[in-house]
């Protein structure tokens, strides 16, 4: 069996930081913590060997959890948060890798989903703070609306040093069925060398009480044929997919779509991507 990284997962613990966003309208299976002894439960069933840790909320301090990644589970990189927009990034990026674990940072990512201007990547103060995340040596996550895919693409193209990783392929509109313009801008970013994709979070877009694998496959089969299987990598999107659908059933779901592909292709898919773009040769995975 191919080995598997999963590239997108969280964890909090409402005991020691409150995650706002749980108590939006249809989120109160998400309003209780979810720490690394239920991932472990999870990835071990699921054959999954590593992991990476993304960050929930635009707040510094949720970033020393990545602390997390030296107990000797699964989590072999950590995608943290800080403001882009600050003078002093630079000097902000490495106190993060100063703190404990600080070695497993691998990306930066903001919620630019819940941002009103549609073009806040492309601002000057932010592109400067993406020119500090390559800087350092980091990559990008980005997790984007389907209307600020645009803006994404400007960004990639501004900032080509900087690697791109597209969060839950834009967040298309799965539900409804449609595939435009989500598509179109898709593969607008596709286009950009710099870019990645991470095949992630479609559960959530969809029905969540009634999808199907059929539902999603027009939207996995468009990534997939504009990123290519080496610019493409799973993600579960632990706990937030449980809304939907449990962990081993969202990889279930992955491996029907991707069962078309060569088994090379596939390796890149489950692991190889993952590894390169996130740095975690020989870090993060089960023993025993």
């Amino acid at each position: 069996m191919t080995a598997v990284v999963d590239a997108h997962h969280h964890l909090w613990d409402l005991a020691s930081r409150d995650q706002e966003w749980t108590c939006a309208p249809g989120l109160a299976p998400l309003r209780r913590s979810f720490v690394l002894a239920d991932l472990e439960t999870e990835t071990r069933a699921a054959g999954v060997t590593a992991t990476v840790l993304v960050e929930t909320v635009n707040v510094a301090d949720e970033t020393p959890e990545l602390a997390l990644a030296e107990a000797g589970g699964p989590v072999g990189a950590v995608v943290g948060w800080t403001d882009l927009t600050a003078p002093d990034v630079a000097d902000a990026l490495e106190a993060l890798r100063a703190l404990p674990g600080g070695g497993f940072l691998r990306g930066i990512r903001h919620q630019v989903q819940g941002e009103p201007d549609p073009d806040w990547l492309t601002r000057p103060d932010v592109l400067r703070g993406l020119r500090a995340v390559a800087a350092a040596g980091l990559v990008y996550d980005l997790v984007v609306l389907p209307h600020q895919l645009p803006a994404a693409t400007g960004a990639a193209a501004a900032v080509p040093e900087l690697r791109f990783v597209l969060d839950h392929l834009g967040k298309p509109p799965i539900a409804s069925g449609a595939l435009d313009p989500w598509a179109t801008r898709l593969r607008d970013l596709a286009a950009r060398p710099n870019t990645v994709c991470k095949l992630s979070g479609m559960v959530t877009e969809a029905d969540r009480t009634s999808w199907t694998v059929d539902d999603l496959r027009p939207y996995a089969d468009t990534v997939i044929e504009a990123f290519g299987p080496r610019r493409l990598m799973f993600g579960s999107d632990w706990p937030v997919c449980t809304l939907a659908a449990g962990y081993g059933d969202v990889v279930r779901s992955a491996r029907e779509l991707t069962a078309s592909l060569t088994e090379a292709e596939r390796a890149e898919v489950w692991s190889g991507t993952a590894r390169r773009v996130y740095r975690m040769t020989g870090s993060g995975t089960h023993t025993g």
